[in-house]
């Protein structure tokens, strides 16, 4: 059964930053793309930032450009969001997701298995 746990979230000032962890286990193969998505009170799931396994191309979305980095370790199956200068919007519960085969990585009904969640919270 595969898992993904995530770790990190938390309260945190404006500007401040966290680092969000989603460790994968249960699965004999590497996913083929993992992606963090977040959701705030009131609006859609978005995906946030995206990470081929392979080839560890990556993409985000318009707002957290040069502000976050998601990463991997793929030894420890472990997939990692740093955020820096965060703001008040970026205030949601953020989720990791996998996918395991070939395909779009793109929104989040391409992603098969997901995380439970964390809290991040900003301040102003």
């Amino acid at each position: 059964q595969v898992q993904l746990v995530e770790s990190g979230g938390g309260s945190v000032q404006a500007g401040g930053s966290l680092r969000l962890s989603c460790a994968a286990s249960g699965h004999t193969y590497s996913s083929y793309c993992m992606g963090w998505f977040r959701q705030a009170p009131g609006k859609e799931r978005e995906r946030v930032a995206r990470i081929y396994t392979n080839s560890g191309n990556t993409a985000y979305t318009d707002s957290v450009k040069g502000r976050f980095t998601i990463s991997q370790d793929n030894a420890k199956k472990t997939l990692y969001l740093q955020m820096n200068s965060l703001k008040t919007e970026d205030t949601a519960i953020y989720y990791c997701a996998a996918r395991w085969r070939g395909g779009s990585c793109y929104t989040s009904t391409d992603f098969n298995s997901w995380g439970q969640g964390t809290q991040v919270t900003v301040a102003s």
